[in-house]
């Protein structure tokens, strides 16, 4: 039996349903989640997305396994740059960060700022550290990868492997977000 769980955006008009177990749970602390972070936390009452860190968390699911069941008009993506194989999707109606979608991948990096805090998947590895804020000291509760790192890509291409090489399209977000 596939264990789901259910996620919707701050108000509830967006929802997800995830399936099964996640490639990875991740903090990123790449300059283009910060600045991302940034633009959506200064969206009319928009849930905060940078932690104290300046870290986003997320919970990477294959995108086979991640289903719009509810609000799928509702959502807008952003790209920090025009050419960007990297779009950002949020929920218009309130502002919220649904999930990071690489394009040209085959999973989605869903927000985790949408799981309640006591049920959200444990915390495996720290991304792009590299990154940091100088001022910024990390934990050493889990590995802290400058970069991406091995094991984050051992991960995605054994994911990518059970799926049988496939890349699911997104097609069910619909417009851009207007900052």
């Amino acid at each position: 039996m596939t264990v789901a769980t259910r996620l919707t955006c701050k108000c509830g008009l967006v929802g997800l349903r995830v399936e099964g177990k996640p490639i990875l749970s991740t903090e990123c602390l790449c300059s283009d989640c910060q600045q991302a972070g940034s633009v959506f936390q200064s969206l009319p009452g928009a849930p905060s997305t940078l932690d104290d860190r300046r870290a986003t968390r997320f919970v990477l699911y294959r995108k086979d396994r991640v289903h719009c069941e509810a609000g799928g008009d509702l959502l807008r993506e952003h790209r920090l740059t025009a050419d960007s194989k990297t779009r950002r999707v949020i929920a218009s109606c309130c502002n919220t960060p649904i999930f990071l979608d690489f394009t040209q991948g085959h999973w989605l990096s869903v927000y985790g700022n949408l799981w309640p805090s006591d049920a959200i998947p444990p915390l495996q590895l720290r991304t792009a550290t590299g990154d940091a804020p100088a001022s910024i000291a990390l934990p050493d509760d889990v590995p802290n990868a400058s970069g991406h790192g091995f094991g984050f890509f051992a991960k995605l291409m054994l994911a990518w492997a059970a799926m049988g090489f496939r890349r699911p399209r997104i097609d069910y977000v619909k417009g851009a977000l207007k900052t």
